[in-house]
């Protein structure tokens, strides 16, 4: 049984694709509707599907309720698109840690409510209460929803792979996690590898152009060198009236977001970047990762720190900006809680005050005791190729590996009682951030991708990695450039499932580049995320293809009884991935021999058995789908006395002498009928 909702897509058919279809009810504010349709492959035998718990289904079409929120699939044959069509509350006030909101700005409303119903009778929802501060909202005319999530387990004789998507029926926009219903104007931007998406309602306003907050989050995405960037970031611009906002931003999902359309980009409270920072957190996007409540203030603290920064390196604020938001951090009451004992914290917002302060003095400390080689950046680079939580010790261990004993020592000062670093001065921070630093770019090499196994050694093109099997190592080039002032180490990691499997690593002078390779041999069937370097990628392994049998023949096919006949069967790989074809030869008796061979894709070959028959008759030899028939026959009888008569006259043989029994044998016919 498998208990997955992964995201990653395939064009294969043996895959579960999971299509989510969500509808605005405008006359049901409060409310929205998601249509879900499962399409199930051939390999999977059963399936049950669990909707949230507050869920409302109000219909359904090839799944029957199996009790609680879990409904089962009714089997092939039963529809052609199994559907559960069920309504959500829209209305959110609360959000788990995984979704912690950044705080409000002064430019956020404080005291809005939502608009009303577009109908008279309608009763009043959640929604429409001064007492509450929402995240995700639906106000009957527009609505900011998170898209549902399903549980899915099934049953299956072969890997079989999922495929999720979503889109909004009508108006709206959606990046797979947060949709908004209403009509809205998308502009999009690439930054390389990783594309935006931003969508403006047609309803706001924005205070900055969409030109401009593009240009800034290309900007972050280019100089934020903290590990693996995102195939696409999805945003939404939401109206700043008519809701009383829980936050002025929200990161929800794997790399979508929503912003208040009056956020300013000149200001060290950058919210547009504060939650693009959070889309490139990798360590909090992982079941297996994540923090301990110790190091729990490090996801704000880093989303502040370096959404102020990176604004101050673009000029959009004067220093004197930068720094009058990291003073915010010694005032009271957010300088007197201890960073990682929540408890003692007196203001909620402790992490996104202070922790920026002590954060960027960790950075401005690790820059002085590396001369420039190691930076903040790098330290979120190694929090997001951890495959643990990242405890207390492991960030203090970090913190020493790569700064030395007295950066460790100055965190555990400021992040393990309640003293407060100073906002540095603009000298100190030329002398430690305008010194040369080395930055490490890592991007698959314009080079060809290489896959060996036992049956194919190939490359293929860099964009086009070809299903695996079990036991085929597939081999990446990394170009590794230094693009800064001055000589650093790089880390040239393959990571599967966030797992590092394989690493180089080196010096690099300033303005070399080098192209490594790494390696990975999966052992099992699946669908991997894996990123190279700073690059993503979605990787199938399946089992072995099972070649099919499309000729068989037999030599010779007319034998006497205990002769050796040679079955041969022609077998040919039609699938896209290497095959173990096994061939049953079989005979009325049963199978008699099983030959296993392995063919590359596309290869055709010949496997072939030797069969013996001990009595007379007809044979039906098979494999595969294809039968021959082997005739089994007595060998004709030759008298012995006619043989030893034979061996009597010179110059006959067996042919002549059968010729001479048959003279004999009419001579003695007709002498008997003379003599009657």
């Amino acid at each position: 049984m498998t208990d997955t909702t992964p995201t990653a897509a395939t064009d294969n058919d043996d895959t579960i694709r999971q299509t989510a279809v969500l509808r605005h009810l405008p006359d049901r504010p409060g409310e929205f509707e998601t249509e879900l349709t499962v399409d199930v492959p051939d390999p999977v035998t059963d399936l049950e599907l669990t909707v949230d718990s507050t869920a409302e289904v109000v219909s359904t079409d090839g799944f029957d309720h199996a009790g609680g929120d879990t409904y089962e699939w009714t089997g092939t044959g039963s529809t052609d698109e199994p559907r559960i069509t069920f309504r959500m509350p829209a209305n959110r006030t609360e959000l788990d840690h995984h979704h912690r909101p950044r705080q409000l700005t002064t430019s956020s409303p404080s005291a809005s409510t939502v608009a009303g119903s577009t109908t008279t009778t309608a009763e009043p929802t959640a929604a429409t209460s001064r007492d509450h501060e929402y995240y995700f909202v639906d106000t009957g005319s527009w609505g900011i929803v998170t898209v549902p999530t399903v549980r899915l387990n099934w049953w299956q004789t072969s890997s079989v792979s999922v495929e999720r998507t979503a889109e909004v029926d009508g108006p709206g926009a959606t990046g797979g996690d947060i949709a908004f219903f209403g009509p809205v104007t998308e502009h999009t931007r690439s930054a390389g590898s990783e594309s935006f998406r931003l969508a403006v309602p047609d309803a706001v306003e924005l205070r900055e152009s969409p030109e401009d907050i593009l240009d800034s989050l290309e900007d972050a995405s280019r100089s934020l060198r903290i590990g693996g960037k995102n195939d696409e970031v999805f945003v939404v611009a939401v109206p700043p009236e008519d809701v009383s906002w829980g936050a002025s931003g929200i990161q929800y999902g794997d790399s979508d977001a929503w912003v208040v359309a009056d956020a300013r980009l000149d200001t060290p409270h950058n919210v547009w970047l504060h939650e693009y920072v959070h889309t490139r957190q990798d360590f909090m996007k992982s079941a297996d990762t994540g923090t301990t409540a110790e190091t729990q203030w490090l996801v704000e603290a880093q989303a502040e720190y370096f959404a102020a920064l990176t604004t101050l390196e673009q000029e959009r604020i004067e220093f004197s900006d930068f720094r009058r938001a990291l003073r915010e951090g010694q005032r009271s009451p957010y300088a007197d809680g201890t960073l990682a004992d929540r408890s003692t914290w007196r203001h909620e917002q402790t992490d996104y005050v202070k922790g920026p302060l002590v954060f960027g003095a960790i950075d401005r400390q690790l820059r002085l005791e590396t001369e420039g080689e190691r930076t903040g950046r790098d330290l979120v680079r190694q929090l997001n190729l951890r495959e643990e939580p990242i405890t207390d010790d492991a960030f203090l261990s970090l913190l020493e590996r790569e700064g030395g004993p007295e950066l460790r020592a100055f965190a555990e000062r400021y992040a393990h009682t309640a003293e407060t670093p100073d906002a540095w001065s603009v000298s100190n921070h030329r002398a430690a951030f305008d010194q040369p630093t080395a930055l490490i770019d890592y991007a698959i090499a314009d080079e060809p991708i290489g896959v060996s196994g036992p049956t194919r050694d190939v490359s293929g093109a860099v964009d086009i990695v070809p299903t695996l099997v079990p036991g085929e190592t597939v081999t990446f080039p990394v170009a590794v450039e230094n693009v800064g002032e001055r000589s650093g180490s790089y880390s040239a990691t393959l990571r599967v499932d966030g797992s590092v499997v394989d690493e180089r690593s080196d010096t690099l002078e300033a303005g070399d580049r080098r192209v490594e390779t790494v390696s990975w041999t999966p052992n099992a069937p699946g669908r991997y995320d894996v990123r190279v370097g700073d690059q993503r990628l979605s990787l199938e392994v399946k089992s072995p293809a099972s070649g099919t049998v499309t000729a068989l023949a037999v030599d010779p096919e007319r034998v006497e009884p205990g002769e050796t006949v040679t079955a041969t069967a022609t077998v040919t790989n039609d699938a896209n991935r290497p095959a173990d074809a096994t061939v049953h030869f079989r005979t009325p008796a049963g199978v008699a021999d099983e030959v296993t061979v392995a063919l590359a894709p596309g290869e055709t070959t010949t496997v072939e058995t030797d069969l013996t028959f001990d009595d007379p008759g007809r044979y039906e030899v098979a494999a595969g789908d294809h039968t021959v028939v082997v005739s089994v026959e007595e060998e004709s009888a030759i008298p012995a006395a006619v043989e030893e008569a034979a061996d009597a006259l010179p110059g006959f043989g067996v042919p002549a002498t059968v010729v001479a029994l048959g003279v004999v044998l009419v001579l003695g016919l007709v002498g008997r009928r003379t003599d009657s």
